[in-house]
């Protein structure tokens, strides 16, 4: 066989605390037959995978200014800082899709993105969709966060000095995040509901054995493309937020992940539930970056209102970098495999729905774009 005609190069990230790595050493040794890799020296370190790894795997360990020179595909997690370190041609593959300045600089530098943001929810995508996976790993880690910060114990807890009642869980959004925020919360203990304006979400999260609410007030339609919620209008978000308010009152724990793509986060817990609730209770936003599910969300800070803490983090996943890291490389990979032939090299097809989503509005060549 022939030797791989494309040159992989995987970056460090330079995002304040991003710990993650776009592609990890075994996924590197995966793809060896079809493309040769570079990393750039340092890159997984912080997720906890060395230099001596990814060489192990096959890879050469190069500086920044290599990456520029030798590199027809470029991963990353988040936004590259500076486009210039990247030439004409180079296929930029990381998240930022929906970051319209950086679109701007790439495209003027000659720079093809495929965005990880826009995957395609079909069955072939599944196993490259970034989004997913990490939104999972962000469910677990903001009720491990709500937990650290809550007061009081999850679990039932019976003891010679008297009972403890378990503590109570809602997720409002049943999406990957909030289901996994659900089973979290059910394996240490709590007692846990879910919400969704989606009734067919009734069904995933009754699975797994929590109470599914759903406040008896008309809506218009609530299922959105891609399985997303629909939006809905002022009057309907306000009905919502009533009917939700005596249910969030009587919670420790308000795990948020309403989101609606491409639109400011919906608004589920106003003031006045806030001031409803008891002190303690802890509200994880995971909508913060969008704007947030709650009237005081702040992006990637701890705010207290009457004892109601609300963290709106917008990089969880961050802090479990190592196995966060496993998955967004196998979502990597697998759209790597889709991509790349050993010897035509990076194919980026016109008749792809998969380019052409990750691509968003451009057109596509039939032909190679990495020389």
């Amino acid at each position: 066989m022939s030797e791989p005609t494309t040159t992989i190069a995987v970056l460090s990230e330079r995002v304040p605390h991003e710990r993650r790595v776009a592609m990890i050493p075994s996924d590197v040794h995966r793809l060896k037959s079809k493309a040769r890799f570079i990393v750039e020296r340092g890159a997984g370190e912080a997720a906890g995978f060395s230099d001596q790894a990814y060489a192990d795997a096959g890879a050469e360990i190069v500086d920044l200014t290599v990456v520029s020179a030798k590199a027809d595909v470029v991963l990353a997690v988040r936004p590259v800082h500076d486009s210039a370190a990247l030439h004409p041609g180079t296929v930029l593959i990381s998240l930022a899709g929906r970051n319209p300045d950086l679109a701007g600089e790439l495209e003027a530098r000659g720079v093809v993105h495929l965005a990880l943001e826009r995957m395609p929810r079909i069955t072939r995508a599944q196993s490259m969709d970034v989004l997913s996976s990490q939104a999972s790993v962000a469910g677990y880690a903001a009720v491990i966060q709500a937990a650290g910060m809550l007061d009081v114990l999850l679990p039932m807890m019976t003891t010679a000095a008297g009972t403890i009642k378990p503590a109570k869980m809602i997720a409002l959004g049943a999406g990957v995040a909030g289901l996994q925020a659900i089973a979290t919360a059910r394996r240490l203990g709590a007692i846990v509901y879910g919400f969704d304006v989606r009734e067919a979400a009734r069904e995933q999260v009754e699975s797994l054995s929590a109470k599914f609410v759903f406040p008896e007030i008309k809506l218009s339609a609530t299922e959105g493309t891609g399985g997303y919620a629909s939006d809905q209008s002022e009057n309907e978000q306000a009905a919502l937020r009533d009917a939700l308010s005596p249910v969030l009152s009587g919670m420790q724990i308000v795990v948020t992940s309403a989101q609606i793509p491409g639109r400011p986060a919906p608004l589920l817990i106003d003031d006045a539930t806030i001031a409803s609730m008891g002190p303690g209770t802890v509200i994880v936003d995971l909508a913060a970056e969008s704007g947030g599910n709650t009237s005081r969300t702040i992006a990637d800070e701890i705010v207290v209102v009457g004892g109601v803490q609300i963290a709106g983090p917008t990089n969880l996943p961050s802090l479990i970098a190592t196995d966060a890291s496993r998955l967004f490389s196998g979502n990597v990979y697998a759209l790597l495999d889709h991509l790349v032939d050993p010897e035509a090299g990076l194919r980026l097809r016109h008749d792809d729905e998969i380019t052409n989503a990750l691509l968003g509005v451009r057109a596509v060549a039939p032909a190679s774009a990495a020389a």
